[in-house]
């Protein structure tokens, strides 16, 4: 039976890129049409976003409420945070070295237009401690309604807790989280047999709304920035990971490249989230690996928005005739660093965290902000990408680091010998029949 399943999600997908072919023809033949389809776009990215935190509330309670000792995954947690404040910090300093080599931005010319719309970009920037209140749900069942990432994981966490706590008499529990997980991912399986749908009205949108004009005008910071993410995946991640966890990039991205098709169609990253959850576990990396790593991961380890805050703010200062001496590019880069954590997978959220970054530290260049309106929505997709490639990385480094990761079990995944089932997108591998092995350095081949 397994057979024809794949064969009808084979099929979902060659839609999925006909829509986005589709579109684009839309776009430049009918822009304003286009522009009025996008709401098909948002409302299937909408659908995802609702599945996200009940999927993150089940994989970390499943995941923790089954490892005997806390202390792991204290472990985890520690180890991913500090992965990600260095990996972040390596970004920005290649979005810096590459935008002073491409002097992005030379040449163009700021109108009061122009200086209007980066103006509307500000947002109200938010404290620090704003930040960690906001993690802070209202109830502990809002933390589930409100598509709040990082609320649902505080709750799920210390449910998690709870139930280990408990021993045996939280096993019925357990269990019935086990089935509405699965009942949560069926559910996620039928929402993506809209996906031609979304990707249809998202690109058409995309390119009814910009036109090829901005993008040839200001094509130089957007292949300069398109190239930059890919050196990055490539020879940065890609040579952690084979180092690391002797795992190849390309079967890693080949192996997640239904998501990486559903976040070119529709600009965020958000779209995959609960399905990169889902693949990481049948990877073979632990639960609580993949609980705590990803939804993490999506609010701090925004490598592709780092590249992109540095590049833009470098193409912006030059734009506007006030290029950034060394001593303020240094001084921007730890700027950046704390001001890209809330610079989450949303469509357009780069752009806002740019114009309130450039508030806050240089107010005189907000202006310049909108002479790369036009093109954000074509950066945001190669933002979307790498910061989806750099968590998916994360996931498998993290899970190594831990004993965490089933080394023989992702090489049967990744040369197709166990495939994803698409249908359920859950699975009765050893991560999920055996909790109890979980971080515990239980797999002789994570050992090694």
């Amino acid at each position: 039976m397994s057979g024809p399943r794949r064969d009808r999600t084979h099929w979902l997908y060659l839609a999925v890129i006909a829509a986005v072919v589709l579109g684009v023809g839309i776009g430049l033949i009918a822009p304003d049409l286009a522009k009025d389809l996008k709401p098909l776009g948002t409302g299937f990215v909408d659908l995802i976003k609702m599945m996200i935190s009940p999927i993150i509330f089940c994989t970390i309670v499943l995941g923790i409420g089954s490892v005997t000792k806390a202390a792991s995954v204290g472990r985890v947690g520690g180890l991913a945070l500090g992965y990600f404040l260095v990996m972040s910090t390596v970004a920005l300093v290649i979005g810096l070295v590459v935008g002073n080599l491409l002097h992005p931005g030379d040449g163009l010319r700021l109108t009061d237009e122009v200086a209007a719309t980066g103006a509307s970009q500000v947002k109200e920037s938010e404290s620090t401690t704003e930040f960690i209140l906001g993690i802070i749900p209202s109830t502990l069942l809002s933390s589930l309604t409100e598509g709040e990432v990082l609320q649902a994981l505080l709750v799920a966490l210390l449910v998690g807790f709870a139930l280990q706590r408990m021993g045996p008499a939280g096993e019925p529990v357990l269990r019935g989280i086990g089935h509405l997980q699965k009942l949560v991912f069926r559910v996620l399986a039928m929402i993506m047999w809209l996906a031609p749908v979304g990707a249809f009205g998202a690109i058409a949108a995309v390119v009814g709304e910009t036109g090829i004009d901005a993008v040839k005008s200001l094509a130089v910071i957007m292949l300069g920035f398109y190239a930059t993410c890919l050196v990055f995946v490539v020879a940065v991640l890609g040579t952690m990971l084979w180092l690391v966890a002797r795992v190849n990039l390309f079967s890693l991205l080949r192996y997640l490249g239904r998501e990486f098709l559903l976040i070119l169609s529709t600009s965020s990253s958000e779209v995959a989230l609960p399905r990169l959850i889902a693949k990481m576990e049948h990877l073979g990396v632990s639960r609580p690996v993949v609980g705590i790593t990803v939804p993490t991961g999506y609010s701090f380890n925004l490598d592709g928005t780092a590249i992109y805050l540095t590049m833009a703010t470098l193409f912006v200062a030059n734009a506007t005739g006030a290029p950034l001496s060394a001593g303020e590019q240094i001084s921007l880069l730890v700027f950046m660093i704390i001001a890209s954590k809330g610079a989450a997978g949303v469509t357009g959220a780069g752009l806002a965290t740019l114009a309130g970054g450039l508030q806050s530290h240089r107010p005189d260049l907000v202006d310049g902000v909108g002479l790369i309106v036009g093109i954000d929505r074509f950066m945001s997709e190669a933002r979307a990408l790498t910061n989806f490639a750099g968590n998916a990385v994360a996931t498998v480094l993290i899970g190594t680091w831990t004993k965490g990761f089933d080394r023989a079990r992702a090489q049967a995944v990744l040369s197709g010998g166990a495939p994803f089932d698409e249908t359920t997108m859950t699975d009765d591998h050893g991560t999920s029949a055996q909790p109890e092995r979980q971080l515990a350095g239980t797999s002789a081949t994570a050992a090694r």
